[in-house]
C-alpha cells in the first residue's frame, strides 16, 4: 500500500507548520479523546499528504435493542481509500482485495464490489503561475498564502491534466467550519467576495506573463 508513496518535501512540511492543526482542539470538536494516525506525521500532513483507509459503515447480525444470541450469517462494510501521488487506483484496489481475501477466516466467503476510483494528482506548486497566484492572494488578503497538499475527491482535475495538457491551479477560499458536503454546508460571504477579487487579480497577472 505504501510502496511508491511520494514523500513530502521539506519545504512543504515547513509551510504546513504555519497552519498546523491543534490536535486537542480538533479532538474536542470531533468528540473523541485523542487523534490517531500514522506515526511520524503531524495531523495536517496526514490529512493532506498521506494515504488513508476509511471505514464508513459496518453492518451484520441483530441490530435492535436487547440481547440476541443468534450468530449472523452475513456481515459487511463500506470503506474508501484516499490515494496520494504515485498510487495507482487499480493496483491499490488489487492489493487491498488480495489482503482481505487472505485475512478471511477458513469457512468464510469474501466478496467485494469496487464502485469507482480516481487517479491522485499533485499540482506543481512552484513556477510563474504559482507565484502569480500567491501575489494575487497577498494583494487581496494582506498575507502571503502557504502551499499545502489537500486531500479531496475532484476526479475532473485528472481529466484536465490528461486531456487539456494544461497546468492546473487550485485555490482555497473556505473556512475550517464550512462543513463541506454536510447538510449545513456554508460559504462565508466575505470569503466569496475575496475569492472573486483574488481570481480577477490572478487573471491580470497571468495575462502579463
Amino acid at each position: 500500500f505504501y510502496d511508491g508513496v511520494r514523500d513530502l518535501e521539506p519545504w512543504e512540511r515547513e509551510e504546513m507548520k504555519e497552519i498546523a492543526i491543534d490536535d486537542a482542539a480538533m479532538a474536542k470538536e470531533l468528540g473523541v479523546p485523542a487523534l490517531a494516525g500514522e506515526q511520524g506525521f503531524a495531523t495536517r500532513e496526514r490529512i493532506g499528504g498521506r494515504p488513508t483507509c476509511d471505514v464508513h459503515g459496518i453492518w451484520g447480525g441483530y441490530q435492535a435493542a436487547g440481547a440476541k444470541t443468534v450468530l449472523p450469517s452475513r456481515a459487511g462494510a463500506k470503506f474508501s481509500m484516499r490515494l496520494v501521488p504515485d498510487q495507482e487506483p487499480g493496483r491499490i484496489n488489487e492489493l487491498v482485495m488480495r489482503h482481505l481475501e487472505r485475512a478471511a477466516p477458513s469457512g468464510v466467503t469474501f466478496t467485494a464490489k469496487t464502485h469507482h476510483g480516481a487517479r491522485p494528482i499533485l499540482i506543481d506548486a512552484k513556477g510563474p503561475m504559482i507565484e502569480a497566484a500567491m501575489d494575487a492572494m497577498e494583494d487581496v488578503w494582506g498575507r502571503r498564502p502557504v502551499r499545502v497538499r489537500e486531500g479531496g475527491s475532484i476526479p475532473v482535475v485528472a481529466t484536465f491534466v490528461d486531456v487539456l495538457r494544461a497546468p492546473v491551479l487550485l485555490l482555497g477560499f473556505g473556512l475550517p467550519d464550512d462543513r463541506l458536503h454536510a447538510p449545513n454546508e456554508k460559504l462565508d460571504l466575505g470569503q466569496y467576495v475575496g475569492g472573486i477579487r483574488s481570481t480577477a487579480r490572478l487573471l491580470d497577472r497571468v495575462g502579463a506573463l
